[in-house]
């Protein structure tokens, strides 16, 4: 496999990609079902990756009906999520191996999420990693959010790199619609969901891991 063109720059999303989170989410949020009294599964959870607090809204509500209590819903699911995060937060296998690589390439990186800026730095904080990237794009930085492109259009206006010209790697498929919209280069390295035809169609490559990410950018010298 190889590149369709040069890549000159790697936008990074944040959750189930640098950090491994999405297992800590989909347990706060099944704990927090039950605690409400309704049914939460690890499908339920996998409908929801990659999607905003209000999309998530509107899908629990029409699961569990208009006056499902979103709000307090909420707010227990991320006490959870912030107490196990403390206990358990890792990082994912590869990214400073990958992050190394594109310093001694030169190369500018970004990170393009739907989380907000908060969790970026207090997430990343932790490992001294947020000084690695040249640029943030956040929830609060867009209106229109994955699977738009508009996160990764802007990570690329920050970085002053053509979107055609960025490596986007992703883990979930809102985030690969959202890149590949984009018109970037896209990878994706699954982490709870699957691949698809779709996301076949949608990425240059299928990676088990970032070192499989970094293996494709060392032979691209």
């Amino acid at each position: 496999m190889s590149f369709p063109r040069r890549v000159e720059a790697v936008v990074f999303d944040m959750d189930g990609l640098l950090l491994d989170t999405e297992t800590v989410y989909r347990a706060a949020m099944i704990d927090a079902g039950q605690a409400f009294g309704v049914p939460v599964t690890a499908a339920t959870y996998a409908s929801m990756v990659g999607k905003t607090n209000p999309e998530c809204a509107v899908m629990l509500r029409d699961l569990y009906g208009e006056d499902f209590p979103v709000k307090p819903f909420f707010e227990r699911l991320w006490a959870d999520v912030e107490l196990l995060l403390e206990a358990e937060i890792r990082l994912k296998d590869g990214v400073q191996e990958i992050l190394d690589h594109l310093d001694h390439l030169g190369l500018p990186r970004a990170i393009a999420t739907s989380n907000g800026l908060p969790a970026v730095e207090r997430y990343l904080g932790r490992f001294d990693l947020l000084p690695r990237f040249h640029a943030v794009v956040a929830h609060h930085d867009v209106t229109r959010h994955k699977p738009h492109p508009d996160p990764y259009l802007l990570a690329a206006q920050r970085l002053g790199v053509d979107p055609l010209a960025c490596l986007a790697l992703e883990d979930s498929h809102p985030g690969v619609r959202a890149a590949h919209g984009a018109g970037m280069m896209t990878i994706m390295v699954p982490d709870i969901l699957d691949p698809t035809e779709e996301m076949h169609e949608k990425c240059v490559h299928i990676a088990d891991s970032l070192h499989v990410v970094l293996d494709l950018l060392k032979r691209a010298g």
